[in-house]
């Protein structure tokens, strides 16, 4: 999948939904950094996709990155209370309620 979506990428079809695919098939690969990079750009392409801001929290988390996961976290949920999307707030709450707890385990 991921190859497939590279291709895409290579014929300059570049969009928040490819970038979005291309970080979800990063993560699911075990490639982090990869997968920040892309959904990084997905959400410049699309500020309002608030599906990619949840998984690039993940990408950021996963990388030890806490306050760029927090932050893309905290972005996500307002962009998804914009969006009516109800359960990514609900989603992206609980991840931030987590990471703040990590924080002060490790703090």
């Amino acid at each position: 999948m991921r190859e497939n979506l590279e291709k895409l990428l290579a014929q300059g079809r570049d969009n928040a939904l490819l970038r979005f695919g291309l970080g979800d098939a990063c993560l699911k690969e075990h490639d982090a950094e990869q997968a920040a990079v892309h959904l990084a750009q997905a959400t410049t392409q699309q500020p309002g996709y608030s599906a990619a801001w949840k998984l690039l929290g993940k990408a950021l988390q996963q990388l030890g990155r806490l306050d760029a996961a927090q932050a893309a976290w905290t972005t996500g949920v307002t962009v998804a209370r914009q969006q009516g999307d109800l359960q990514a707030v609900k989603e992206m709450t609980v991840f931030l309620k987590r990471l703040q707890k990590q924080q002060q385990a490790t703090g």
